[in-house]
């Protein structure tokens, strides 16, 4: 007997499994808030150099404080190109003569100008304070706001190696109880932070907890449900990802200080904490750890729920072991070596590295700098949250219909050359920028969910989730580059949206060589996915040795991948 027929014996659909998988849907909503929280947090606002007027100043203005009038800033400030104060700069002396003309600096010699001496004075009407007014991350300090979100990113690149290995250990109800708690620890913490090195601190210990909660919450997930309903139950788990991305602008709309907002998306993870305390272990984890007897009170516990509790009596501890002495078998020798040990598998590693780490490398860089297109923040952030919903439809339908491998070209090359598009648009033209933008998002959030699916189709199941944790790793790495990318548009503006869309445009061509997968079965072993790959070598050899006309050729090349 299979776990999977221990598992319809007492129920694989039933009261148990609703309120499990409600459970475990609720927290994504507030991972996204975190994951994009950087957009609000870290906004940055009008800002200029405050002017100290001294004495002399007082008597000649009759002004004694801020705010001063635009006509009085000339004085001590230079003007930028748009003909506004500048943000950084300052004239070394009072420039009185242009006090009551029209009269600017355009023609003849500059006066000399210096770095803010006495700070700077923030537009507050749209947030109260951010992490950037707070500690002044702006001008020479600028560099510092992006360099959060990639502490963050390491954050869940940690937590991903190490919370990931110590659940297969400690067991994954344990391991997410924990992550939760430390989210919830962490984030509270960072939103009372007395120091910009405090709040990074804070931040990197939320991606790590972060992290741990989203690989042992799916775990915990599919544990418990059956194969069957597996890719619905998924793309739930999506879809309140993305309404977490629709919910983010509201809360921070309504709450405009940044430590408000900050402890708003943390503490709810202390809830969840309670409320998990229902969730139950994996059964199948127990079993494969020799805990059979906790393993089999899970069961008839699950049994019970469901209103089985007849068949839940009927289990022993020698049914437990049997059913899942086949697993422990396939899992002794998982190693990531043997992911680069056979040609057709270091191939299949090598493309879906490259898949991964692009797909994650632009989606972030287009997410986490909304201010950059111009247009209003809360607003931009809904359209990039409300544009997943299409994306991931239309991505599950041609998954569906059409298969894998081209929807996974389809969806990096369009995103790709939006972005590149994107790079050569002038700034003016924001409408079509942000339509374009938005494009690009729904086509890479739709990349993403692809690319969990056909990775796990690709990886034989004895190297499975060794496969997952590479690329996972490697969608990690992307997102921890992509806030640094991004700092190079202070110098080359267009550099960043041509990186980007780049790296989507090679990682959808590197898609098109990898095989199909739709309505094939899944390979068990290495040697079935090298075979898989020479006879598929055999049959492209064998329409050409026939002379087969070129067009029935694709015809047929087509019907095979398809």
């Amino acid at each position: 007997m299979a776990f999977g027929d221990l598992l319809e014996m007492v129920g694989d659909l039933g009261k148990f499994q609703a309120i499990h998988v409600a459970l475990l849907s609720m927290p994504p909503l507030f991972m996204s808030c975190n994951n994009l929280l950087q957009n609000f947090v870290a906004a940055v606002p009008a800002h200029r150099c405050r002017v100290r007027l001294g004495d002399e100043g007082s008597r000649y203005l009759n002004v004694t404080e801020e705010p001063l009038r635009e006509e009085f800033l000339r004085v001590f400030l230079p003007l930028d190109e748009e003909g506004r104060p500048d943000k950084c700069r300052m004239y070394t002396s009072p420039q009185w003569h242009l006090l009551g003309t029209n009269e600017t600096q355009g023609n003849g010699s500059q006066p000399d100008t210096q770095a803010c001496t006495d700070g700077w004075v923030y537009d507050h009407s749209q947030f109260t304070s951010t992490i950037v007014t707070e500690w002044d991350l702006v001008c020479d300090r600028k560099s510092l706001k992006r360099m959060v979100q990639s502490i963050y990113m390491a954050g869940l690149l940690i937590g991903a190696c190490v919370l990931g290995r110590l659940s297969d250990k400690f067991g994954r109800r344990t391991l997410l109880l924990f992550s939760y708690l430390l989210v919830a620890v962490s984030g509270t913490c960072a939103a009372f932070s007395s120091s910009f090195p405090l709040f990074c601190f804070w931040r990197f210990l939320s991606g790590v907890g972060l992290s741990g909660a989203i690989i042992n919450g799916l775990s915990l997930l599919v544990e418990w449900i059956p194969t069957r309903v597996r890719t619905p139950t998924s793309m739930t788990l999506n879809f309140t990802y993305t309404c977490g991305q629709l919910l983010l602008p509201g809360i921070a709309y309504s709450l405009k200080d940044w430590r408000s907002l900050q402890l708003s998306v943390s503490a709810p993870f202390f809830a969840f904490v309670l409320c998990s305390w229902w969730l139950s272990e994996s059964a199948r984890w127990l079993i494969v750890n020799g805990k059979e007897h906790v393993a089999l009170k899970q069961l008839k516990r699950v049994a019970k729920v469901n209103g089985r509790e007849a068949e839940g009596e009927r289990l022993t501890v020698e049914i437990l072991k049997a059913s899942v002495e086949n697993d422990q078998l396939t899992a002794k020798k998982q190693s990531v070596l043997d992911l680069f040990r056979t040609p057709v598998i270091r191939w299949i590693s090598c493309c879906s590295m490259v898949i991964w780490f692009s797909t994650s490398f632009a989606y972030y860089g287009l997410s986490i700098d909304l201010q950059g297109f111009g247009v209003d923040i809360y607003l931009i952030q809904l359209i990039f949250g409300a544009v997943d919903i299409p994306a991931k439809i239309t991505a599950f339908l041609t998954l569906s219909l059409i298969g894998r491998r081209f929807t996974q070209v389809t969806s990096l090359t369009l995103a790709g050359s939006t972005l590149l598009a994107n790079a050569i648009i002038p700034k003016e033209l924001q409408t079509v920028r942000t339509s374009l933008a938005a494009f690009g998002k729904g086509c890479l959030s739709a990349a993403f969910s692809c690319c969990y699916l056909y990775a796990s189709e690709l990886y034989p199941t004895v190297v499975r989730q060794t496969g997952m944790g590479l690329v996972g790793t490697m969608a990690r790495v992307g997102a921890i580059v992509a806030p640094i990318v991004r700092m190079t548009g202070d110098y080359i503006p267009f550099l960043p949206f041509t990186i980007y869309g780049g790296m989507a445009v090679i990682a959808g061509l590197t898609a098109f060589l990898l095989l199909e997968t739709r309505n094939i079965p899944l390979p068990e072993t290495i040697e079935d996915v090298e075979n898989r790959a020479k006879k598929s070598s055999k049959r492209v050899s064998k329409l050409r040795n026939e002379d087969v006309p070129l067009q029935d050729a694709q015809a047929s090349l087509m019907k095979r991948t398809v």
